[in-house]
């Protein structure tokens, strides 16, 4: 599993790492956009939130983070489920994105490693978006609230055992990120 705030490159990490393995590459989004697809804002208030109160993309940044969490929290069932489909099933695949929180390995008997991909400057998030997203006007802001919830994330990997490993250097962020995930240092801490 490759966990990580929006903009601090899992996804380019993710895909390395799944070629690498032999696995396919499965994004947390994708189960985000199917379970929003089939319940409603009544049934997923949390979920919905974002789609129900447009109002929200102007809070401050540190409200947006928590709603973000929130959000990670609601779906964790759904996680849950689907990471112990691939635990029991003979398929392994690679999990990655924002909504994965490092805790989720708890519970699995070691058989799910997690990892948080790290981008401290909050330049280089903004260089990661433009280059995503060009033309789309990143503000600042936005990189922000990802350096809120990369701090939440890596206080919720310490305390599961799960690495926190930094982005960069590119060249060699594959091999450290694959060398963190087969060192197995995370703890079973049954969720």
């Amino acid at each position: 599993m490759v966990c990580g705030a929006s903009g601090v490159g899992k996804s380019t990490v993710a895909r390395l790492l799944a070629a690498r393995y032999g696995v396919p590459l499965a994004e947390a989004d994708d189960l985000v956009t199917g379970i929003k697809a089939v319940t409603t804002a009544e049934q997923q208030p949390v979920l919905h939130y974002w789609d129900t109160h447009p109002e929200a993309a102007g809070w401050e940044p540190e409200k947006i983070a928590d709603l973000h969490l929130a959000v990670a929290e609601a779906l964790r069932p759904a996680f849950r489920a689907v990471i112990a489909d691939h635990v029991e099933g003979p398929a392994p695949v690679l999990l990655e994105g924002d909504y994965l929180v490092p805790d989720l390995v708890g519970g699995f008997g070691g058989a799910v490693r997690a990892v948080v991909v790290s981008e401290p400057v909050a330049d280089q998030v903004v260089a990661n978006y433009r280059a995503r997203e060009p033309g789309s006007g990143v503000p600042r802001g936005r990189a922000l609230i990802s350096a809120l919830v990369e701090r939440r994330l890596a206080e919720r990997a310490a305390d599961a055992g799960v690495p926190v490993v930094a982005a960069r250097p590119w060249a060699d962020a594959v091999d450290r990120i694959d060398r963190a995930l087969r060192a197995g240092n995370q703890l079973d801490n049954p969720i």
